[in-house]
């Protein structure tokens, strides 16, 4: 897939975000090491885009931004694969514990692809475990499907490709090493009938090993009045591409969203 150009709606937003991130101190993927979180707590926020700029200037003193090829902003292709009535959507939206999400993940400016297997357990942690690819499979290769059998319960024949789900992220990791912030931004989703792009929608997520009340960004996400809110890319992603599917027990949800979006600052 060609990468993407970014915010091209709102180029002065986008210009006064890139300026703020050059304030902060940087960190390359080497140092990323330190601070996987494979297995770990995950928290959202959900926020328009006009907000984002007083959320990093509030951020800047107590974190480092990742930066690979010179870029502070890095653009992710991901596509997700499901059965042919889409379980794994539905296991999420129907509140099931210990539940899957299947996917083949490009990090472009890395040039990296792997196949990842996140798990959600009944203690609300989240697990990832993947493997390296060549490039993004849609047709599962042997090395995909034997790693998969080995991770969960899942036949790989049962699934198939159903959407792409891309965005661009800035990534962002505490003084102390301990935790990691993602700000997701431009997100598009497509598949064979259509695509959608939500520009003004920024989905954050923090992710520690242990509990988040001690985080800064936290505080940060208070003192602005932006309220966490349990949201899966896939989800929302499943429900603007397949209309038809059940999606009743989101409705709240997506309502929320569309108020984000459309009511600014």
């Amino acid at each position: 897939m060609q990468t993407r150009s970014i915010m091209t709606n709102d180029s002065v937003l986008f210009e006064q975000i890139m300026q703020e991130l050059k304030d902060f101190r940087s960190l390359n993927l080497n140092e990323m090491d330190n601070v996987k979180l494979m297995n770990r707590t995950d928290i959202k926020f959900v926020f328009h885009l006009d907000k984002l700029k007083i959320v990093l200037q509030n951020l800047k003193e107590n974190y480092k931004v990742l930066e690979i090829m010179n870029n502070r902003i890095s653009n992710y292709e991901t596509l997700y694969f499901d059965t042919e009535k889409y379980d794994l959507y539905l296991n999420h939206h129907n509140g099931k514990s210990n539940r899957y999400k299947i996917r083949c993940r490009k990090y472009v400016e890395s040039n990296l692809n792997f196949f990842e297997i996140k798990f959600k357990n009944n203690k609300s942690r989240t697990i990832k475990n993947r493997i390296k690819l060549e490039s993004i499979e849609q047709s599962l290769s042997k090395a995909a499907k034997k790693f998969l059998r080995s991770i969960a319960n899942i036949k790989a024949e049962s699934l198939k490709p159903v959407c792409w789900i891309n965005y661009s992220r800035i990534t962002l990791v505490n003084n102390d090493l301990t935790e990691r912030v993602t700000l997701d931004i431009d997100l598009t989703m497509k598949n064979e009938q259509g695509e959608k792009t939500f520009e003004f929608l920024v989905i954050a997520e923090l992710k520690q090993d242990g509990n988040s009340i001690k985080s800064f960004f936290h505080q940060v996400m208070n003192k602005n009045k932006i309220r966490k809110i349990s949201i899966s890319k896939y989800c929302f992603g499943i429900t603007q591409l397949f209309p038809k599917i059940k999606q009743n027990l989101f409705k709240p949800k997506l309502l929320t969203l569309k108020k984000i979006m459309y009511v600014t600052s």
